[in-house]
């Protein structure tokens, strides 16, 4: 039997993507091997999100051939979309596969076997009406949590942000489709689905209504600048391509063609969607979800704070499934680099949808990702940052130093930070998550939580088994028994390690 290792590189939408790779390499008789031991074949989904993300990419793909000189190599996802069709000629890899393309793997493969020549299959997603692409799993990689992607692609153009480039239009998965492999997945054991994809609030866009409207008009440019054939959006200085204008570097709309106000709301007559339909959509499809037996949680990826208004909130409060765990991109807690980021709100709204939250949920778990050193960010806006982030007081957030990325218009941005600033403003940032998360947590001690139980683990010679809350509290019970994937109910006592609280079990 042939053997296929696979490396993930990046989000959870690539995570989701690896796995069904893997199971249409397991279909086809292949088995699946650690990373680390030789295979026939390697499958490196690669990401593109940062600089550092194409360098481990092209580093996992040296270190495959490395393992193995005779494997079939093969390079997919973002950092393959973003550097195009020609990254094969550089002999990293054997089979290119670019976005949009993974579910051609096997039959890939054996094109390569009989040619021996590299393959290709790539092509340019911000081009043309692109459909769905049809991936799907069976079986959760760990029996308990299962990703589950249900939208792919992105509109929004932030100005730092290669991703749209990389992965193209919002299109979003059919939902008789999503609810046959929930089904599927329930059928297979898994108790808790996260609902997954590159821009999740857009999910109903782009199924069946024609966007060729959208691709004429909101459409961006290549990596190297230039505004795509007929699908132009702004100059790398700022200046909108002619008829095709969308923001300025202040973050005020072009006259006739802005995308959205900066508090959310969508421009006349040039609104990439209604802001009501994705809303709508996706909730439809949670009390879809919601039904399906053998499935007790769901959980959201990321949501931009637009999707939150309280008729939402109170439908998601309504489905005792729907996990109290909701992640907000915010980047910025200062309103000037929001509009330099061309995010799409400001502070007092994000803080509004937090409040949303809070008065829908009890002590929902409020998770977020932050960019530090945005270019011209002073210090008086990294001030600013942090105050804010300190009212509004999340569970978690996710830091992440500003890099540079060819072809976004921050690139060509004035007032590049400089690294050792970066790394100062992330430490700080970092310290105060960590109290923040730590005070979160403490605010369970003494409450009774139901707790999803995951994987042993053994802590100064006692056996615990550990899982997590709906809202993501790490949890342990002392344990003898392996019962990953049962659900088991107590009382929180105190810290077990600084991550990690104890819990005694009724």
């Amino acid at each position: 039997m042939k053997k296929a290792a696979l490396h993930n590189l990046g989000c959870k939408v690539n995570a989701y993507e690896t796995q069904a790779m893997q199971q249409l390499l397991e279909a086809a008789g292949y088995e699946i091997v650690a990373f680390h031991e030789k295979a026939d074949v390697y499958v490196i989904n690669t990401c593109s999100v940062t600089n550092i993300a194409d360098r481990k990419s092209r580093q996992m793909l040296h270190r495959a051939r490395r393992q193995n000189p005779q494997a079939v190599i093969v390079a997919a996802g973002c950092y393959v979309q973003t550097a195009g069709p020609d990254v094969g000629k550089e002999g990293i890899a054997d089979i290119i596969l670019g976005n949009n393309k993974k579910e051609h793997l096997v039959s890939m493969i054996e094109r390569y076997q009989r040619e021996q020549a590299t393959v290709t299959d790539w092509e340019d997603v911000n081009q043309g009406k692109k459909e769905y692409e049809r991936l799907a799993v069976s079986r959760a990689a760990g029996h308990t949590r299962a990703f589950l992607k249900i939208q792919d692609g992105c509109n929004q153009f932030c100005s730092y942000c290669v991703i749209p480039y990389a992965r193209g239009r919002v299109r979003s998965r059919r939902p008789q489709e999503v609810l046959e492999e929930v089904r599927r997945l329930a059928a297979s054991g898994c108790k808790e689905i996260v609902l997954t994809g590159i821009h999740l609030s857009s999910y109903g866009m782009g199924m069946d209504e024609p966007d060729e409207k959208l691709q004429k008009e909101h459409a961006g440019f290549d990596l190297d600048g230039s505004p795509q054939e007929g699908h132009a959006g702004f100059d790398l200085d700022g200046s909108p391509q002619e008829g095709h204008a969308g923001f300025d570097l202040d973050g005020s709309p072009q006259e006739g063609h802005a995308w959205f106000d900066l508090n959310g709301s969508p421009q006349k007559r040039n609104a990439c969607f209604d802001p009501d339909g994705p809303r709508q959509e996706l909730l439809q499809l949670l009390r879809l979800i919601h039904e399906v037996d053998g499935i007790c949680r769901i959980r959201l990826g990321s949501l931009e704070p637009g999707i939150i208004t309280r008729p939402f909130a109170q439908a998601l409060a309504g489905m005792e499934k729907i996990c109290p765990h909701f992640h907000l991109s915010l980047q910025s807690g200062c309103d000037t680099v929001l509009d330099r980021m061309n995010r799409k709100y400001h502070t007092a709204e994000f803080a509004e949808k937090c409040e949303i939250l809070r008065a829908c949920f009890d002590r929902p778990a409020i998770t977020t990702d932050v960019i530090v050193g945005f270019p011209g960010e002073t210090e008086a806006e990294f001030a600013a940052t942090r105050e804010f982030l300190e009212q509004v007081h999340f569970y978690e957030m996710h830091i992440f130093k500003y890099s540079v990325r060819k072809g976004t218009r921050a690139a060509a941005m004035d007032g590049q930070v400089a690294e050792p600033v970066k790394a100062a403003r992330s430490a700080q940032l970092l310290a105060l998550g960590e109290r923040m998360s730590a005070q979160y947590r403490e605010g369970f001690a003494g409450e009774v939580k139901d707790v999803l139980l995951e994987e042993p683990f053994v802590l100064d010679g006692r056996r615990y088994e550990a899982g997590y809350t709906k809202e993501y509290v790490k949890v342990a019970v002392v344990s003898e028994q392996n019962r990953a994937n049962c659900v088991v109910r107590g009382e929180i006592t105190g810290h077990l390690t600084r991550d990690i609280y104890l819990m005694v079990e009724f």
